[in-house]
């Protein structure tokens, strides 16, 4: 089976499936592309659903009461049908609720072993959920994409099985898509056993790249909530500048840091196979948007990426001992065998510190791996910010009033970490 130069891929986020509203609006959106060639559609869970699983599954995992936690996501899921027409409520409703009976039930089987393995069959289920509800207001075809999309059993972060993947999907897809837009899941993906796998958070744009590549797509198109992709969070940062192109190279650089609106995977494959993203807005569907390609271009406005939720650990030597190359193979190691990634790291003659994004369970697992070897200190809530691009004036914006813990620059890049303000 050949690929589908003339398809196109859509990932809509959680902000534009949040509600009936929103999925109206998409519906409309899809609408405007009738006629212009086949159409895959990739749906991530709805507005804080993910969220909100995780919170469910925490409780669940460490006996602690969940009932009510996840009563409120099957609420508003039915909530959301019941205010779509009424044949979408009507097929809608039982599709959702055996779903939720799923749910339940695995809920119902946790053990206290595999926590990463168990958090991707419960956290999956918000993707099933939104997908089940666009699918039936677009009156277009649903597709399982797990076992199509095949990983390896990296939970949390699989890797994807490329030419297996390809395979599957160029022997499924070009039937249905004949047929109508396909509606299918971002995030997910699934073991040559069956089991579920999750792509990292955020990775329903990870999908969409996958799917392209695979598929030969003319393009992907990211539709958010912001006019293109912009050079800060206007949640954040005033007078915000659009770029109306960008290359690939930047943009994975972007992304790197913490760029929220593309995923730090998804650029690769779409530069590999020379494939064309685009950041519209589905608030201003026929605004221009911005255009990710194999572009030149000058010297960018300067970007300023937030992250949010980090932490800063420090490792001393015990024994006062210089920071040698035997210390930080051990660190890397354990790091990695936590799987805690490195945002920005740093070392003096007898400290190494590193930025990572916060997560308790791991950072136990951390300590507990090290402490006998290290003396280790360790700060939360802070904030990373890098600027890509800085001028003088960029770090005078972003350091006034800020204490710093920790900063860094190269010839292009700023990096500091501080306090979360209150």
């Amino acid at each position: 089976m050949q690929p589908l130069p003339t398809l196109k891929v859509f990932k809509f986020g959680g902000a534009s499936v949040k509600d009936a509203p929103a999925i109206r609006n998409l519906a409309a959106i899809v609408r405007m592309y009738e006629g212009q060639g086949p159409l895959l559609i990739v749906v991530s869970a709805m507005g804080k659903t993910t969220n909100a699983l995780e919170d469910v599954f925490q409780r669940a995992y460490t006996g602690k009461p969940y009932v009510e936690a996840l009563q409120a996501v099957e609420d508003y899921h039915l909530q959301t049908a019941r205010e779509l027409a009424e044949p979408i409520r009507q097929d809608a409703q039982p599709t959702l609720q055996g779903l939720f009976a799923q749910l339940r039930q695995q809920l119902s089987e946790l053990t206290p072993a595999q926590y990463d393995q168990q958090y991707d069959q419960i956290v999956s289920f918000g993707e099933l959920l939104a997908t089940r509800l666009v699918a039936h207001t677009l009156a277009a075809q649903w597709l399982d994409c797990r076992p199509l999309l095949r990983t390896d059993s990296t939970w949390r972060e699989a890797r994807v099985d490329w030419a297996t993947t390809e395979q599957h999907l160029q022997a499924t897809l070009p039937p249905l898509l004949a047929q109508g837009p396909v509606v299918t899941q971002g995030f997910l993906g699934g073991t040559a056993d069956g089991r579920t796998t999750t792509l990292g958070r955020e990775g329903s744009d990870y999908t969409a790249a996958i799917l392209a590549y695979c598929m030969g797509a003319e393009s992907v198109t990211i539709w958010k909530d912001v006019a293109g992709l912009l050079n800060a969070d206007p949640k954040f940062f005033a007078d915000t500048v659009r770029y109306p192109e960008i290359s690939y190279q930047e943009t994975i650089e972007m992304a790197y840091y913490g760029a929220s609106v593309i995923h730090p995977k998804t650029i690769k494959p779409l530069a590999v196979r020379g494939i064309p993203l685009l950041v519209k807005s589905f608030l201003h569907p026929t605004a221009e948007g911005t255009r990710v390609h194999d572009c030149q271009h000058g010297l960018l406005a300067p970007a300023y990426i937030r992250k949010a939720g980090q932490c800063l650990i420090s490792f001393e030597s015990k024994d006062l001992t210089f920071i040698s190359e035997e210390n930080l193979e051990v660190i890397f190691g354990a790091l990695a065998q936590v799987r805690l990634k490195i945002h920005v790291m740093q070392n003096s003659a007898i400290s190494f510190s590193v930025c990572t994004d916060f997560s308790a369970y791991r950072l136990e697992q951390l300590l507990s791996l090290l402490r006998d070897q290290f003396t280790v200190h360790y700060n939360t809530e802070l904030v990373l910010y890098t600027i890509k691009n800085y001028t003088t004036d960029s770090l005078e914006r972003l350091t006034a009033g800020r204490t710093l813990l920790l900063e860094q620059r190269t010839r292009q890049t700023f990096q500091m970490v501080c306090r979360e303000e209150v």
